[in-house]
């Protein structure tokens, strides 16, 4: 038998921090493993400046091979996860796990998902879903196929084993999550100019985004996007807290001529928010922030030629009015003045026909699958 695989929850700061930095251990070497900056994980991972802790227990893991609290030792980690919102919404007994990192072992990751079950059951939950890193608002699945393509902001990126781990521990697929790829054309097809046309006709205008008024503005799309995305698998309506975070964490990046809001007189009907790909900096970081790091982020955020579309809603009684061509029409403009050369669409539920349709009339080529896992308690 090999050395032994102790999982300890993570109990003081010094813990959190190995947390935090195994996976730059995991994926040295890797040029497409995109590091957050270490900073800003501890910050999201504190229950005091992260509104997602004010109705989820979340508990981190760490499994050693050896001697545990080592650094040498660290082989995985885990969050598990039980958000009381999604439990209320749904009513479906699920608990997640989230932020999953091993080594290719499966007695590693077994005792790490153990740990989150030995969470999970007590409280009377009967699934264990994931990875949710922490929610569908956020980063959803392991990549499942484009392994030799870079992730884009905020989309998982994992070694393709991580599939295998999970499946040998008898957990099935549950939903599959499509991103597109569109490349930013000089004219936009002839479809959706007209479609934008049938929305002015309708006395439906679009603006951008207030960078004065951020949080207002994002206020606008979240109730927008709890209106419009209710009835889809795996929502959880955002809070205000978790939109006020989300603001603060998007200030330093968004583009404001690729984020556009649809009005009809003073009601919000439909928004769009195109973010520029802020992993190609963070590639060149390798997780740091200091005066050498951040003047290379300075240098390299000019180069930055991808986004992806992150927020998007349309009220439920205007569609089909051409809000969605109109939302396009001028995101894209904004594209081009930044130098935007690709977006990516993501993520796209593998059974939501409209959209996937309405992606391809711009163009859109799906080009990569995030997948999420379960099974019983």
């Amino acid at each position: 038998m090999g050395t032994p695989v102790t999982v300890l929850e993570v109990t003081n700061s010094k813990e959190l921090s190995l947390f935090v930095k195994l996976p730059l251990t995991l994926y040295a070497g890797d040029p497409l493993y995109s590091p957050q900056l270490t900073k800003d994980l501890k910050k999201h991972f504190c229950p005091y400046d992260n509104p997602f802790f004010e109705f989820s227990t979340v508990k981190f893991y760490l499994a050693y091979r050896g001697t545990p609290n080592s650094e040498k030792n660290c082989v995985g980690r885990v969050v598990s996860i039980i958000n009381k919102r999604h439990l209320e919404y749904h009513n479906d007994g699920a608990g997640f796990f989230g932020f999953f990192e091993s080594v290719n072992d499966e007695q590693v990751s077994s005792a790490l998902l153990d740990a989150v079950r030995g969470d999970l059951k007590p409280a009377g939950l009967r699934v264990m879903r994931g990875p949710m890193s922490f929610s569908t608002n956020e980063e959803c699945g392991f990549l499942l196929d484009g392994f030799n393509l870079p992730p884009m902001i905020m989309t998982p990126y994992n070694p393709p084993y991580y599939n295998d781990l999970i499946r040998s521990y008898g957990m099935e697929k549950v939903k599959d999550l499509y991103a597109y790829i569109v490349d930013v054309p000089d004219v936009m097809p002839e479809k959706v100019y007209r479609a934008a046309a049938i929305a002015e006709k309708k006395g439906i205008t679009a603006r951008l985004i207030s960078m004065d008024k951020l949080t207002d503005d994002l206020m606008l799309f979240k109730d927008l996007y709890n209106a419009a995305w209710k009835d889809n698998w795996g929502f959880i309506p955002i809070t205000d807290g978790e939109i006020e975070y989300t603001g603060q964490q998007m200030k330093q990046i968004i583009y404001p001529e690729t984020v556009v809001i649809a009005m009809c007189g003073t009601e919000t009907v439909g928004f769009l928010g195109l973010i520029p790909d802020a992993n190609f900096v963070l590639r060149h970081m390798g997780g740091k922030f200091n005066p050498i790091t951040m003047a290379k982020a300075v240098y390299l955020s000019k180069k930055i030629r991808d986004a992806r579309l992150m927020l998007l809603g349309t009220k439920a009684e205007y569609r089909n009015r051409g809000v969605d061509g109109l939302l396009f029409r001028e995101a894209f403009k904004g594209c081009k003045k930044h130098r935007i050369e690709r977006v990516e669409f993501s993520w796209i539920l593998e059974d939501n026909v409209p959209v996937q349709m309405l992606i391809k009339m711009i163009g859109g080529v799906r080009y990569k699958t995030f997948r999420i896992y379960e099974r019983a308690v």
